[in-house]
């Protein structure tokens, strides 16, 4: 009998481990934007998709087989937004990873971001039906009044136009660079959520406070979400700067 247990033990073993292995290989190893991490988001539907799959899924901050973030490069596809910021997910390679990035898109995945509640910010939802070109619609907004809240509110660090070209900080990029970026949009419509804004940035209704006992270091800049509206539309006259042909190496 002894013998046989062993033998039967042997043989479950045998079983069993190359399931475990393929299950460590299909694990999830996700990279988030920042403010999505922040938002709780991914804490509310990790343990959703696992429940229904067994696929564990970890949080890492560097490389991952699965990317959500705000950048529309290469095969991403559009996932979830918040305000004007669309967020997007590119897989790497694994079959959890395009296991748990089809849940995203799916109905299910769709609806479950659309439930969940963040204790601060705007709600998330669901963005699976976006083109990319809808991030190319022109916005709407008072353009000449965009153009004063620019210089009044951005020009302190970043160059506007002729009126500040010499006034920006040296290391913050030009209105007109950042026009060039495909996805200018998003970073001018959440640029609160982008570091170091969050530590001195204020859009009535959306964002948080400043903590007590963390103040801002430099005047704080407060805009309303119409105010917003009005700077992207006055940036989307702005010509993109020419950078020129990438440079040849030999």
């Amino acid at each position: 009998m002894g013998r046989i247990t062993k033998i039967r033990r042997l043989a479950i073993l045998l079983f069993v481990a190359p399931m475990m292995a393929q299950g460590q290989e299909d694990g999830v190893r996700l990279r988030i934007a920042p403010a999505l991490e922040e938002s709780g988001l991914m804490q509310f539907l990790r343990p959703r998709f696992s429940l229904k799959t067994g696929v564990q899924v970890q949080v890492v901050p560097e490389g991952g087989n699965v990317v959500l973030d705000d950048q529309a490069s290469g095969e991403a596809r559009p996932v979830l937004a918040r305000g004007d910021v669309v967020y997007y997910v590119s897989v790497g390679e694994g079959k959890g990873a395009e296991r748990f990035a089809d849940w995203l898109l799916s109905d299910v995945g769709q609806r479950a971001i659309g439930q969940f509640r963040p204790q601060a910010g705007q709600s998330f939802t669901g963005a699976a039906g976006l083109a990319k070109a809808v991030a190319e619609v022109m916005p709407e907004g008072d353009i000449a009044r965009g153009e004063t809240l620019s210089y009044q509110n951005c020009g302190r660090c970043h160059v506007i136009g002729e009126r500040n070209r010499m006034k920006g900080i040296g290391s913050t990029p030009s209105f007109a660079l950042m026009r060039g970026f495909p996805d200018w949009q998003q970073r001018f419509g959440g640029f609160y959520t982008l570091i170091p804004h969050p530590s001195f940035s204020q859009i009535v209704d959306v964002t948080d406070p400043f903590d007590p006992s963390r103040p801002p270091v430099i005047n704080p800049l407060e805009l309303t979400l119409k105010e917003l509206d009005d700077i992207l539309a006055f940036v989307a006259t702005i010509k993109p700067a020419d950078l020129g042909a990438p440079l040849q190496t030999q």
